[in-house]
């Protein structure tokens, strides 16, 4: 039995970099050779010789959104694109089968700058972690700060190391070691180092990735890995869900990676921030009524590692209104509002998971009788706090806290 010829694809990426057409093998040369249409960056197209004589497009920006067009354009005709070192590790190669599908994109990777970097300072990848910031806000460094770690930057151009340093003193991570690798590969590769507190370097070739050895100030406030920060890393007015409540409430929610909240009546926002850390693929939408929590909300988040935290800034359930399915929810606030637990509840898929605090007797009433129809967890948090009594040391109750938590049945 004879298969069918497969199809060829519609597609080739080639992987290139700082060292040009020297560094590419023979079979990314015989594609870009072949190519009647050669799609990259202007540097990366600047990087072949004469005798790849297809057409060459520069990318558009922003770029992600051109894509489909693009490829619609040239439909038919032998496409190559451009991609710095390995198009699939934060790459183009990433949209293009998402577009096209995997069958129909042939890749053909050159080093990345991430493993290059590697090489040159001798860090076992495995124990590096890699955090982009193109096309990103910077912001999003700061969740993955921690005393010993070794990052890699990827870098968005020749600011980026000055804007890296600038939020490491921000941070209270002053002391770390930044060294900044030029042209990774290319000719005219060269380092710049120095400590964020003291970072003497003015923007340098914008071709560069950042390596930083995280070093903690002494008297920096502790941002562990897992949920429960301390009050104090939260900006708030009063509405902030206290850290060993918080730390018992994530552990209800059991986030895991790539799946989305809901945090309804986010106060300070301080249960989305924390499901969001604890992994870069985790996301969150918190609504909020007040404009200033909202506010507040956003600043925490920046200022915490997660800017792509969404707040939406209304009512619930009104607010809900057309926000992704969750896969878990979370209430902090207004649960006497009519319809609003019932909304939760159609919104979660099966499997999904609901978790509810409250602090009021009403609200409490309203928990225990879901809990009589759909089961799940009824449980009361009480946590007390050593304090002075005169000379002496006794305990401070906080008020209770009831907490609801459940799992959608299946059909």
């Amino acid at each position: 039995m004879t298969s069918a010829p497969s199809t060829p694809p519609a597609v080739t990426v080639v992987g290139i970099g700082a060292d040009g057409w020297s560094g590419l093998p023979d079979g990314s040369r015989t594609a870009l050779a072949d190519a009647e249409v050669l799609i990259g960056g202007a540097r990366q197209l600047d990087l072949l010789p004469e005798r790849c004589t297809g057409v060459r497009v520069p990318w558009p920006s922003p770029l992600r959104p051109a894509v489909p067009a693009l490829l619609a354009a040239h439909a038919g005709r032998r496409v190559a694109v451009l991609a710095s070192g390995d198009p699939m590790h934060y790459g183009i190669g990433r949209a293009l089968v998402e577009e096209l599908g995997p069958a129909a994109v042939r890749v053909l990777p050159h080093p990345s700058s991430v493993s290059l970097a590697a090489a040159r300072l001798g860090w076992p990848l495995e124990d590096t972690e890699v955090v982009t910031l193109v096309g990103r806000p910077s912001a999003r460094l700061a969740a993955a700060l921690h005393e010993g770690r070794r990052l890699l930057v990827l870098s968005a151009g020749a600011g980026t190391p000055a804007e890296v340093a600038a939020l490491l003193r921000a941070r209270g991570f002053g002391p770390s070691r930044i060294r900044v690798l030029e042209q990774l590969g290319g000719a005219r590769e060269h380092t710049v180092e120095g400590t964020a507190d003291d970072w003497p370097h003015p923007p340098g070739d914008p071709l560069n990735t950042i390596a930083v050895e995280c070093r903690r100030a002494p008297d920096a406030l502790r941002l562990g890995a897992v949920p429960g920060l301390p009050d104090t890393a939260y900006e708030h007015d009063g509405q902030l869900t206290k850290r060993h409540v918080r730390a018992a409430t994530l552990g209800a929610l059991a986030p895991a990676p790539g799946e989305l909240l809901w945090d309804i009546g986010g106060g300070s926002g301080s249960i989305a921030i924390e499901w969001m850390r604890t992994h870069p693929s985790c996301r969150a939408v918190t609504v909020e009524r007040d404009p200033v929590r909202a506010g507040r909300v956003a600043a925490n988040a920046d200022r915490l590692g997660v800017p792509g935290l969404r707040v939406v800034t209304g009512p619930a359930p009104a607010a809900l209104a057309g926000l992704p399915v969750p896969d878990a929810v979370f209430i902090g606030g207004g649960l006497t509002a009519p319809g609003l637990l019932d909304a939760c509840w159609e919104a979660l898929p099966a499997g999904g998971r609901l978790v509810a605090n409250t602090v009021t007797l009403e609200s409490e009433a309203l928990l225990a009788d879901r809990y009589r129809h759909y089961g799940g967890e009824l449980i009361r948090l009480a946590v007390a706090h050593a304090v002075p009594v005169g000379a002496f040391t006794g305990w401070r109750q906080a008020m209770p806290v009831t907490q609801w938590a459940v799992v959608k049945p299946r059909p």
